[in-house]
């Protein structure tokens, strides 16, 4: 595998100083950003470029040193015209995300702080997503979501997607599913803004070019009554991809491939920041895969570049107006990591931590039990997509149990609605069907991190499972005795095939 610390690597190359010629188009040396008026299926062609080079005046301000993207979101949120690593800043929050599991917790520690009859600092921008444990009879966990009805209809909250009927999801309208892929769905993912969250994945957001992070319930409350949080201004790490992306390869192998180059704690505490000729190739899913899981490194946010890519997709869900940001050519990075994509090979993540990273193909002898396709991770359209697509050119059955979960709604109907490119015309769900796969399910968070004993495809045995999820630890899909194998989508649905690890090489090419 690629060493961090052996420059010669095909692979990688790594320095602890930032370099003044990392290959990298030129940046002004102070930034300039244009005001984004967007309007729902109203594409701008006014930045085209992941690094643009003009832009009009920076709200932040004139800049005497370089900042990276978070460095100037922050900054902006701060009402500050320059921040530098360390800093602690009370930031203004844009938007503030929680769920079933930790909602009624920061509402609970809200009105124990402001009052019984105090009400949020704005209904309009926070977003409540019960998401977690949902589809169970457990009844402590079917009162969290009541505890957050209860709530959002006292704080008037407009972004409120509730479930009433747990008999069959499409009968709920407002229901969306995993809040993660859902703020990106529904338009609340917007180039420099600061997003929270109370789920460490809050991070995903950090695709489309925005300071975004997880919080605990007691900061989550203080934002509810404030808008406001204490923050301080994280280093930041660049990870510079570039080369044709291999047609075998996801952004679930690249994000694999870094944390087992830096560790689970490589990146404690900074900012991952994301660019290069393969992530200006990547779509908007598969680059929310790679900022999915740079909290599995120990990360505050991972970020990257907004573009063309980035624009299209937000500008056809929100006509709210966007600043995006752009790292200055001077900016100040604590490393630097470069990687040629086309020499990476697909990998996972073996038992018990994202870390422990090996090739696909070391791991054939491994037998395993279960295949899961879904979370935040791993079961957006495009997740699907690939599985379908490896089930489809191999013509053959799973040899164990496949479970699909999608991420939310719109992926469901998907996958039941998009014709599988080279497919003649077939679906995911008529191709998942003919592989012999579990029929996809109501869309949650499912087993990914294990819930009540009913939860569909929990581990409930001690089984080895390949998962398009992003955490192995002992126990998080159940059974503490369980070994999970992080994969591409790829991967699994070819481990799905075989019974053991499989590289997806061998049915992709």
């Amino acid at each position: 595998m690629a060493s961090s610390v052996i420059s010669s690597s095909p692979f990688l190359c790594k320095s602890s100083q930032p370099k003044k010629d990392l290959g990298f188009p030129s940046f002004p040396k102070s930034s300039q950003i244009s005001v984004h008026r967007c309007q729902k299926r109203s594409i701008s062609r006014k930045i085209v470029s992941v690094m643009a080079p003009q832009r009009s005046s920076s709200t932040t301000g004139s800049v005497k040193t370089g900042m990276t993207m978070t460095e100037k979101i922050l900054a902006k949120a701060a009402e500050k015209s320059h921040v530098v690593p360390g800093d602690n800043i009370w930031v203004n929050v844009d938007v503030l995300m929680t769920h079933d599991v930790c909602g009624p917790g920061a509402f609970g520690i809200f009105k124990r702080e402001f009052g019984e009859k105090a009400k949020v600092w704005d209904p309009e921008k926070i977003v409540v997503i019960p998401d977690h444990y949902i589809f169970t009879t457990d009844k402590r966990a079917n009162r969290n979501v009541d505890i957050m009805r209860e709530h959002c209809r006292e704080q008037n909250i407009k972004y409120f997607y509730d479930i009433t009927d747990l008999g069959d999801f499409r009968a709920n309208p407002d229901y969306k599913g995993v809040c993660h892929v859902a703020l990106a769905q529904e338009g609340h993912c917007r180039p420099g803004e600061v997003l929270l969250g109370t789920d460490s994945h809050t991070c995903t957001a950090g695709a489309f070019g925005q300071f975004a992070t997880g919080i605990g319930n007691t900061d989550a409350g203080f934002v509810l009554g404030t808008g406001k949080i204490l923050l301080k201004v994280p280093p930041t790490m660049r990870f510079i991809l570039d080369g044709e992306m291999p047609s075998y390869l996801q952004a679930k192998d690249l994000i694999l491939q870094i944390i087992g180059e830096i560790s689970v704690a490589g990146a404690t505490y900074k900012t991952m920041e994301f660019s290069g000729t393969t992530i200006e190739s990547l779509t908007m899913e598969e680059r929310m895969t790679l900022c999915n899981m740079v909290v599995e490194a120990g990360g505050k946010n991972g970020v990257i570049p907004p573009d063309a890519t980035t624009f299209n997709y937000v500008e056809n869900r929100t006509s709210v107006p966007f600043e995006p940001v752009y790292s200055d050519g001077n900016a100040s990075f604590v490393a630097d990591y470069r990687f040629d994509v086309s020499k990476l090979e697909p990998v996972v993540a073996k038992p018990h931590s994202p870390d422990n990273r090996a090739l696909a193909r070391e791991c054939k002898d491994v037998k395993i039990d279960r295949v899961y396709i879904g979370s935040c991770t791993g079961g957006k359209t495009e997740d699907f997509m690939a599985a379908a697509k490896l089930f489809h050119a191999a013509g053959k059955q799973v040899k164990v149990p496949t479970f699909l979960v999608p991420a939310t709604q719109k992926v469901w109907m998907d996958v039941y609605a998009l014709p599988v490119p080279g497919a003649g015309g077939k679906t995911c769900a008529q191709i998942f069907e003919e592989a012999g796969c579990d029929t996809p399910t109501s869309p949650s968070c499912g087993a990914c991190l294990g819930g009540p004993a009913d939860t569909y495809a929990r581990l409930n045995e001690p089984q080895v499972c390949v998962s398009t999820t992003n955490r192995n630890f002992p126990g998080r899909m159940g059974h503490k005795e369980g070994q999970i194998y992080l994969a591409s989508p790829y991967t699994a649905a070819a481990s799905a095939l075989t019974g053991h690890v499989t590289d997806p090489r061998e049915f992709l090419q």
